[in-house]
């Protein structure tokens, strides 16, 4: 927790939230991940301390490959020594690898069967966000999922008071989601129980 906060206030631009993701976001992020069929090749972006990673680790079987990217040096040094060094020890069946990268530049190849991404798109500028999603479906096997998350009536909240260029960024965010969902069969899930509220989105390619 103290790690999550300190980071927010150092970057927020890339951190998002003052608090970790709860319990019931952690699970309906990766639902989809961990109903795939084994082996699986799984991603996970923006991980921060690990609140979806922890859910990821516990689901994964002898032959599956799990890469994390986190673009953050304190969070990655932080999920390295708290989770990761511990689990390859105790699961040596098991391929897990952390890349302390942007994910547009991740050397990460091949496709995977669920992507799970915790990224806060609405404090990145529009190309950014369509750059990063691009790269990500690039990465999805046929009928792989992306899963993302952003706070419930976030942008109706922050609209008010981010200026017009603030505003400007708002709208083509939510363009960009509505072409995305439309083109990759969008469902999302709005988990009451986090604070704040939140919707799970799910992307197919």
């Amino acid at each position: 927790m103290l790690a999550f906060i300190g980071q927010f206030f150092s970057n927020f631009k890339t951190t998002g939230a003052i608090l970790p993701s709860g319990a019931f976001l952690a699970r309906a992020m990766t639902r989809s991940a961990r109903r795939t069929g084994g082996p699986r090749r799984i991603l996970e972006v923006g991980p921060g301390t690990g609140a979806f990673t922890r859910q990821l680790l516990r689901s994964l079987r002898p032959g599956d490959e799990l890469h994390i990217v986190e673009i953050n040096r304190a969070f990655a040094s932080h999920l390295e020594r708290r989770l990761l060094a511990c689990y390859r020890r105790e699961h040596p069946e098991v391929s897990v690898t952390l890349h302390c990268a942007p994910i547009e530049d991740a050397a990460i190849d091949g496709r995977f069967d669920a992507i799970v991404c915790g990224l806060p798109f609405n404090n990145f500028p529009g190309p950014m966000v369509r750059k990063i999603f691009r790269k990500m479906m690039s990465l999805l096997a046929d009928g792989g999922t992306l899963t993302f998350f952003e706070y419930a009536g976030v942008r109706a909240i922050k609209a008010p008071v981010v200026g017009p260029h603030g505003r400007k960024k708002l709208r083509q965010h939510h363009a960009t989601m509505k072409v995305l969902q439309r083109r990759h069969r969008g469902q999302k899930d709005l988990v009451l129980a986090n604070v704040p509220p939140a919707f799970a989105h799910q992307l197919t390619r």
